[in-house]
């Protein structure tokens, strides 16, 4: 089993285009033998401490293995819609894990 947190920064205005990049990445991950955790959209009051850029979201995503990941990766539907993708993210910074 392997974990996927990722933290994302979106481009101001863009909220509703990233949106509906998520309406197609996220039902996709069930189908590479994923699950998503959770998705938090967190405000400044959540935050105990920090020294970074706050995210717009923290996505966190269990697959049973790095192939069910990289698969997801390259699903030909999940791609005719990075566009959406490009144009909303500003930046992600993508964590992997393990159990320990």
């Amino acid at each position: 089993m392997i974990y996927i947190t990722q933290l994302i920064y979106i481009h101001p205005g863009q909220q509703e285009v990233f949106d509906r990049f998520e309406a197609v990445a996220i039902p996709l991950i069930a189908t590479y033998n994923g699950r998503l955790l959770f998705r938090v959209r967190p405000g400044a009051e959540d935050y105990i401490e920090n020294s970074m850029e706050q995210p717009y979201e923290i996505h966190l995503v269990s697959f049973e293995s790095e192939q069910d990941f990289t698969r997801f990766m390259h699903d030909e539907t999940r791609k005719n819609f990075l566009h959406l993708k490009e144009q909303s993210i500003k930046a992600a910074i993508l964590i992997k894990g393990t159990t320990l």
